[in-house]
């Protein structure tokens, strides 16, 4: 640590740091999505490519999951993520939002802002601002004196995210500006936005940055254009893709990514990699896209990086390391050693408990005349039910046609008399009741299947059923309505029930066995071929989603998740209870398809 007098400037076409010059090689990385004990390993082989920068996003619904109740602990301690940061030689840009994309769950806002039925998000609509305030005024006090002008790492700070792409209110990002200053931040300033919103999106006084996967040279030009001579900065080069569920897995030719980060290197810019490490969509914190249609991304979001899911190396990572140790006269760091990947062989299944059995584990129904999205639920000390799945429950008498008038949000199971009937979604929106003279129960399960990360859709977010459902074209009436969020304090309490034999094949079920570790717990990957839809938690914590459909067929289980001895999985499978579930060494993310 040299005197700090200067921070990162742009000037005269480069940037400097105390007058001196400095390219900025960057990695995203984001410990949400990276095991807390893993965060330190994933930013030492950053350091070992040649990077010099870490980039990351700051999720605001992870840190206050409730309105007025913020956690910074545990695998969300972001002061301990930046010290680690410092500790091994890595500048920061942080990208604190508060809406990050990032393809997380409604880009990082936190659904209870979703309650206010006039809600405009991202725009300085009252109960947005406000919000925003009050979130600053936890976070960003936490992450001033880690800026470099008071020794820490952080040499630059991002207003907002690909606000042109958006651009709903010419005061909004202004109104972010402006917050992050007068909290105390003193470090560089940069917008970031892709080609088609870089006019919209650059502000006064803000360096901007660029968004791409393929160089345009007019991107440099209109850069040069609108903003004089300042250095030309990449925030996000993207080195792969993400995957949605009945898609393939993307992947990102590895020489022409070499070729074109060399060129952007050649050119005299600074890059970021996004990602240079993807991690996990652990939990119900995938995003989702819609716009021709619904698509909702897989839990793994290993997005074909130089690092992969589980921060193994890749033939990306070591061109890159070659191509960056170009840029220093000194020879790089080694490379860290890899963690072994165990196979603990097959988990014996050992019990299983239908879901319509542990609906005593959740708050009293909430019985409404007319259905109810899950924000609007009145749990969760009044802010609704953010994740997970939602059960509405009524009487029919007869049959005919139930039609749902695209009111499911996503994804349902209909049930008769305990009976599933088949699947609603945006797509098929109608089923067919059996005709039976009497009343029966109608139950309608319906998963949120994660919120839209990004475009104009996001203020239409609400999840559950958000209108009427039908049966013979007439409303449905007089619901009890079931949260099932699936937390870790309801999947523990599902030992306090009386549990069948695996018996029960047919969902919805819970299924829990047990993965033997004999020795030091190591990485594993649980394959779910042969089992149809759900979740999976091990020890009480949610891995994430599987779906048959595709791509991704396993789900990466850190090490650090495992303990010696027993450990416990437990399975929420909607249709089917596969044959066996088994620990492998190695993943797989699916078919491929390379991303042009």
């Amino acid at each position: 640590m040299w005197s700090r007098q200067k921070g990162l400037e742009a000037e005269n076409g480069q940037f400097l740091l105390e007058g001196e010059p400095l390219k900025i090689l960057g990695g995203s990385m984001h410990y949400f999505r990276i095991p807390k004990e893993y965060w330190k390993d994933r930013m030492m082989k950053m350091r070992a490519c040649g990077l010099n920068t870490l980039t990351t996003y700051v999720p605001w619904n992870l840190h206050e999951p409730q309105r007025g109740k913020f956690d910074f602990s545990g695998n969300l301690d972001l002061g301990t993520y930046l010290d680690i940061a410092a500790e091994v030689g890595l500048w920061v840009i942080l990208r604190p939002g508060p809406y990050i994309c990032a393809e997380w769950d409604l880009g990082g806002l936190p659904s209870w802002l979703l309650r206010d039925k006039d809600m405009q998000l991202r725009t300085t609509y009252k109960g947005f601002a406000e919000a925003t305030e009050t979130y600053f005024d936890q976070l960003i006090p936490r992450v001033v004196r880690h800026q470099y002008t008071r020794g820490g790492p952080i040499i630059a700070m991002q207003v907002e995210n690909e606000y042109g792409s958006y651009a709903k209110d010419a005061n909004y990002m202004e109104f972010i500006k402006t917050a992050l200053l007068r909290r105390g931040v003193v470090e560089l300033l940069l917008t970031s936005d892709n080609k088609d919103g870089i006019s919209s999106g650059s502000m006064e006084g803000v360096l901007a940055t660029i968004n791409f996967q393929k160089i345009e040279p007019i991107l440099f030009t209109y850069l040069e254009s609108i903003q004089g001579n300042k250095p030309v900065m990449v925030m996000e080069y993207w080195t792969g893709w993400f995957d949605h569920w009945g898609g393939d897995h993307h992947v990102f030719d590895v020489d022409q990514m070499v070729t074109t980060v060399s060129e952007v290197l050649g050119k005299g810019a600074s890059i970021n990699l996004y990602m240079f490490h993807g991690g996990t969509n652990f939990g119900f914190m995938n995003g989702a896209l819609h716009f021709h249609e619904y698509r909702a991304d897989v839990t793994s979001y290993d997005y074909d990086a130089p690092l992969t899911e589980a921060g193994d190396y890749t033939s990306k990572y070591f061109k890159l390391r070659d191509l960056f140790s170009k840029q220093y006269i000194e020879p790089l760091l080694p490379m860290p050693s890899l963690f072994t990947k165990t196979s603990y062989g097959a988990v014996i299944l050992k019990r299983s408990l239908s879901l319509w059995d542990t609906l005593q584990l959740t708050e009293e129904p909430f019985k409404s005349e007319v259905p109810v999205n899950m924000e609007n639920l009145p749990v969760n000390d009044g802010n609704g039910q953010s994740y997970g799945y939602t059960l509405y429950e009524t009487v029919i008498y007869g049959g005919g046609k139930f039609h749902t008038k695209g009111n499911v949000r996503d994804r349902a199971q209909v049930f008769v008399s305990g009976q599933s009937v088949g699947f609603v979604d945006y797509k098929n929106q109608e089923l067919d009741i059996a005709e039976v003279p009497g009343y029966r129960k109608l139950r309608i399960l319906v998963e949120n299947c994660g919120r839209v990360n990004y475009g104009t859709r996001i203020n239409d977010q609400r999840k559950g059923l958000v209108g009427d459902v039908f049966l013979r074209d007439v409303p449905l009436r007089n619901f009890k309505i079931y949260s099932l969020d699936m937390n870790s304090t309801f999947i523990n309490r599902l030992d306090s029930i009386q549990w069948s034999d695996v018996s029960e094949e047919k969902g919805p079920v819970f299924c829990q066995g047990a993965l033997q570790v004999n020795f030091s717990p190591g990485d594993t990957y649980l394959s779910m071929k042969g089992w149809k839809k759900g979740v999976v938690f091990v020890n009480g914590k949610n891995l994430g989603r599987y779906w048959n459909i595709g791509p991704q067929e396993t789900l990466y289980v850190p090490g650090p998740w495992l303990w010696l001895g027993t450990n416990t999985i437990t399975i929420f499978e909607e249709q089917e209870v596969g044959s066996a579930l088994y620990s492998v060494d190695s993943p797989y993310l699916g078919r491929t398809q390379y991303v042009d």
